[in-house]
């Protein structure tokens, strides 16, 4: 059996946290949540709700059902410049 939406999700935005460099502390305020709020979603202990889909995929330039369709698809629609590395290769940064 597949994963459940909601694993999905969480699993797609780890992902994307991983490949932009977010933390948790910087989704909650894009989210006008608490840190501890967004780790209660991404540990499955609260459901992320269909608002929190809408707020992340705008974030992250993303369709909504791309988020959902999982870490792959998420990280595959991520626009190149807001990959971790393209935010430093853009000011002349080494990384």
């Amino acid at each position: 059996m597949g994963l459940s939406l909601e694993e999905s999700l969480r699993l797609s935005v780890a992902a994307l946290m991983q490949a932009t460099g977010d933390s948790q502390r910087a989704l909650a305020a894009v989210l006008g949540l608490t840190q501890t709020q967004v780790s209660r979603r991404q540990s499955g202990a609260t459901s992320w709700t269909l608002r929190d889909v809408d707020v992340l995929a705008e974030y992250y330039e993303i369709a909504a059902l791309d988020l959902l369709a999982g870490p792959t698809r998420a990280c595959e629609t991520l626009p190149a410049a807001r990959r971790r590395g393209a935010r430093a290769a853009e000011k002349g940064v080494a990384r």
